[in-house]
């Protein structure tokens, strides 16, 4: 066995884990990585394209920000499409703030490179991951790489492992609630070889369903359908897909122009949050402590929050203060469930009530009123744009 020590070790190497990792070694503070997939897995994964202004600051202020400010597309606002008409809500001329278009995946490649560099210490394709004694002041790491098993020992364990990992499954099932709601439709996306259509993300509620229209580079879009969540993407050939977005995002005097679908999949909707963030020298970051559903844009967005906090903590402990860790737990579930009632509302807005006929048309009718309401009330506009350019961290 190769036993290590460390001050900190993450289990995760998506977006959380990694500028966990990388917060703390700029603050002087070591770390080790443990991940169960492969590197390459990693950065396949095609996630979030949305960030906050207070995402791009924190990657910025971290070092992380060059490629972000050469690439990244900063976006004013967003429109809502409805009842045939397009209406801009500009969050930069209502609030001074804007958002800025940069996918997930070239956050996580900005920070495996910014790691390769500085020679961090990271384990991809860790099996048997496991983490021991999480209550004592010596809390493990157990796993196996390359056929050696290893075993760290750390002041703290960070799990931003996700929904599906091991660490949120460690605390005891009697000291945690998990608050989970599944919505009865899903999201297709798909990437596509052609220019965006749009020069703001276009969020559409229409009779056949949700569509959004937004994008990853001036040479690829992004596009979304509400889809039933039975469907399988055998069951949405290109053509398909391409009729039903230009159907549901079609207003007189703007195309739609296809190109190429390069990628495509199918994405339940879901809202998650566990009940505590912390347990012992456990932590909780990111997906392992809650999901929501994307058409808020705050997946991403809610793992940078976390880390700011976690991180500050960490380095507050470090320091002689332990109050900030002490309170890590409630202070980001304070703002999550802030982000939670964000992205249900956005949500229940704009997708199509699936249920019977005569509920599903109360509620159609419900939903353009509101709409209605919002983009005639500066007021209104002013709390979405609030919400979506993002609450401090």
């Amino acid at each position: 066995m190769s036993p290590e020590n460390t001050r900190v070790a993450i289990i995760g190497a998506g977006p959380a884990g990694l500028l966990l990792s990388w917060a703390l070694r700029d603050a002087g503070i070591d770390s080790i990585v443990v991940e169960n997939r492969s590197q390459e897995y990693v950065l396949a994964r095609i996630r979030a394209g949305v960030l906050e202004q207070s995402a791009v600051e924190t990657l910025t202020r971290l070092g992380l920000g060059d490629r972000l400010a050469a690439e990244g597309l900063e976006h004013d606002g967003i429109y809502l499409q409805f009842a045939g008409g397009r209406h801009n809500i500009d969050f930069n001329t209502l609030i001074g703030r804007t958002v800025t278009v940069y996918g997930q995946q070239e956050v996580v490649k900005d920070l495996i490179k910014a790691h390769t560099d500085a020679g961090s210490t990271i384990y991809y394709e860790a099996a048997d991951v496991a983490v021991h004694d999480v209550e004592s002041t010596s809390p493990r790491v157990t796993f196996r790489h390359d056929g050696e098993a290893h075993e760290i020992t750390a002041d703290f364990i960070v799990g931003a492992d996700g929904f599906h990992g091991v660490c949120r499954a460690s605390i005891p099932p009697k000291a945690i609630t998990l608050y989970d709601r599944s919505y009865p439709f899903a999201w297709l996306g798909i990437l596509a070889d052609v220019p965006p259509s749009t020069d703001e993300l276009i969020y559409a509620l229409h009779e056949d369903g949700f569509a959004m229209h937004s994008m990853r580079s001036p040479q690829v879009s992004r596009l979304y359908l509400q889809v039933d969540t039975a469907d399988s993407i055998d069951q949405w050939p290109d053509e398909r897909i391409w009729e039903e977005l230009q159907t549901r995002l079609g207003v007189p005097g703007w195309t739609l122009h296809e190109g190429a679908v390069t990628d495509k999949s199918i994405t339940p909707m879901r809202s998650f949050v566990a009940s505590r963030l912390s347990y012992g020298n456990l932590f909780l970051a990111g997906d392992a402590g809650h999901i929501v559903p994307p058409t808020g844009a705050k997946g991403l967005n809610s793992a940078i929050a976390d880390v700011v906090l976690l991180g500050a903590a960490l380095v507050g402990h470090y320091a002689g203060d332990d109050a900030p860790l002490a309170g890590y737990g409630e202070a980001a579930l304070r703002r999550q469930w802030k982000v939670q009632q964000f992205s249900q509302s956005m949500t229940e807005m704009l997708h199509r009530n699936p249920g019977d006929l005569q509920s599903a048309a109360f509620d159609y009718r419900s939903q353009l009123g509101r709409l209605d309401y919002l983009t005639g009330s500066l007021l209104a506009q002013r709390e979405l744009a609030e919400q979506y350019t993002g609450l401090p961290f």
